[in-house]
Formats: C-alpha cells, sequence, structure tokens
C-alpha cells in the first residue's frame, strides 16, 4: 500500500466522483482509476460501489477511510515535525475553536504570538463544543480552545487559561436597564433568550437559574451569538452572555449589566491529547497560552 493510493482514495471518497478527484489532484483519470483498482486488489475487497461516473464507498470502505485519515494525520504530522524541528517558530499551528472566542479571545492571542514569531502560521477551524473534544481525540487537530473547559476526559489534557463573567444583555428601555448591577433571580419573571437545546451554554444558563430555585421563562432561541444579540436588541427579552462576546460589540439599543449574588462565570481553556505529541510550533503556541493569560497581558489589552 502506497501513500499515493491513500491520499488517491481518499480524494474519491470526498467527491465521490472519479473524474472530479483525478481533475483536483491534477492526475490523468485512468492513473486515479488504476491506483484504486490495485488498492482493491490488494486488500481484497471492494471499497467503492460504482454507479455510473459516480461511486460510493462500501462499508468496509468507510471504515478504511477512518483508518486512513487518521494514518494520513500521522503521516503529515511527522513531515511537520520534521521541518518544524530546527526551527518551531515558523511552523503551523493547527487550532480548533468555538464561535464565542473566535471574535476577540483566540486573535487577541494570536496577535501577540505573532509580534514575537512573526513567520508562525496558523490553520484555524471553527466547531461545535463535542466536535472540539472529539477533534482533538482523533487527530483532526492538536489544540483547541474551549468554554467551558470539559470535565476530565482519558485521551485529552485541559489547561483552564482563565475564567469570565457571564453577563447580563438587556433592551436598553427594560426596567433594569440603569442598574449597575443585577442579582440574577432579578430575571426570574423576564423573557429569555437563549442559545438552542443541547448547547453547552444554555446548560449554564439553566443550571445557574435552577441553582436559585427557578427555570427561565424563554421566549425565544437562536441558533449563535449574534443572533441573541438580535433579538435583544429588538426588545424581545434578556440574554446571558459570556463577556468576552461584548468586548467592543455591544450590540445598538442594548446595555451590558454585570451579574451578581450570586456571579456566574464560565472558565476558558485550552485542550490537547495525551497519546500524540504537540508539533514544535503547537507547543510553542500552548506554553505561550499559559504564560499570555496567566500573566495578565490578555486582561490589559
Amino acid at each position: 500500500m502506497e501513500i499515493r493510493q491513500m491520499r488517491y482514495f481518499m480524494e474519491v471518497a470526498e467527491r465521490e466522483h472519479v473524474t472530479e478527484a483525478a481533475n483536483a489532484l491534477h492526475v490523468a483519470q485512468s492513473s486515479v482509476s488504476r491506483q484504486i483498482f490495485n488498492l482493491e486488489s490488494e486488500l481484497g475487497v471492494d471499497l467503492f460501489i460504482r454507479e455510473g461516473r459516480r461511486v460510493k464507498l462500501t462499508p468496509i470502505g468507510k471504515i478504511f477511510l477512518a483508518r486512513v485519515k487518521q494514518a494520513m494525520n500521522m503521516i503529515n504530522e511527522a513531515e511537520r515535525e520534521v521541518k518544524e524541528y530546527l526551527e518551531p517558530e515558523k511552523g503551523t499551528v493547527r487550532i480548533a475553536f468555538p464561535i464565542s472566542l473566535a471574535a476577540h479571545v483566540l486573535p487577541t492571542a494570536i496577535y501577540a504570538f505573532r509580534e514575537r514569531y512573526p513567520e508562525a502560521k496558523f490553520q484555524m477551524r471553527q466547531a461545535l463544543y463535542r466536535d472540539l473534544i472529539d477533534g482533538v481525540i482523533q487527530g483532526e487537530f492538536n489544540l483547541a480552545m474551549i468554554a467551558p473547559v470539559p470535565e476530565e476526559e482519558k485521551k485529552i489534557k485541559q489547561k483552564i487559561l482563565f475564567t469570565e463573567q457571564i453577563v447580563a444583555l438587556l433592551p436598553i428601555h427594560h426596567p433594569l436597564a440603569k442598574r449597575s448591577t443585577i442579582g440574577l433571580r432579578e430575571l426570574k419573571d423576564v423573557p429569555f433568550v437563549t442559545l438552542p437545546e443541547g448547547t453547552v451554554f444554555r446548560e449554564i444558563v439553566l443550571r445557574a437559574c435552577g441553582e436559585l430555585g427557578f427555570t427561565p421563562h424563554i421566549a425565544f432561541e437562536g441558533d449563535d451569538i449574534d443572533a441573541l444579540k438580535g433579538l435583544v436588541s429588538a426588545g424581545l427579552g434578556a440574554a446571558l452572555m459570556p463577556e468576552v462576546t461584548l468586548v467592543d460589540n455591544i450590540p445598538q439599543s442594548t446595555v451590558k449589566i454585570p451579574i451578581v449574588d450570586p456571579p456566574v462565570t464560565r472558565s476558558i481553556g485550552v485542550l490537547c491529547p495525551t497519546q500524540r505529541k504537540l508539533l514544535p510550533t503547537e507547543q510553542l503556541f500552548y506554553n505561550f497560552l499559559s504564560d499570555f493569560f496567566a500573566g495578565g497581558q490578555y486582561a490589559r489589552r
């Protein structure tokens, strides 16, 4: 089995079309077909079901694809590790992140890192909460910033970088809008706008309210943080928001008010695998993140 065969196989599996895969690979269609035929002959199984010009993976083909992806990730990492060994400050960091950290937290850290290492490169991917954890475990990426930091899992190492406040976002004409602080219990009868069921931040909101003995009245749901801002701006309800999502970006016709008695917080941290070593540039960035947030540099920006 050759690396070339695995790369051709992955491209055909992704596109479900031999001609399109050949075009993407910049090789002749006959070359792709021949390599796939040789691979199937060597394995003794059919990896694809042929349907005219299109192809689809067989059940065993799907299993094989998952293993090939893992193998290619390891090969690609080995190539990068060799290149980065001598000059880690010029390598590439693959990192994933949730949308709530996209506007300020991660860009601020990357900007500061590139001030120190201007030739470092980044491959960034946005993902949902569980996908961030699974992506680190499965090798899709080696680093992920995440909020909140999950409980211990066997195949990942978690590090809390800092803890942020959850604040209330209210329509500007709301009766509580002129307060300097708000007790969470004071929002008991206020219509809430929240993220959909199953999202981790919604669980934080419900748990905080539940600890005070009430369930918030959820009037509207939005698919993301920006949608919640729009709903509050339109006067349709109040929202609890991660404070980092409102840095330099408080929506028109709304006010941000700290929550006290009790304060509501969430942890922000970074994940990395326990069963793989970070590549040199990624290790450099991981160490930088720890120093950057622990030293209070982030807070001063």
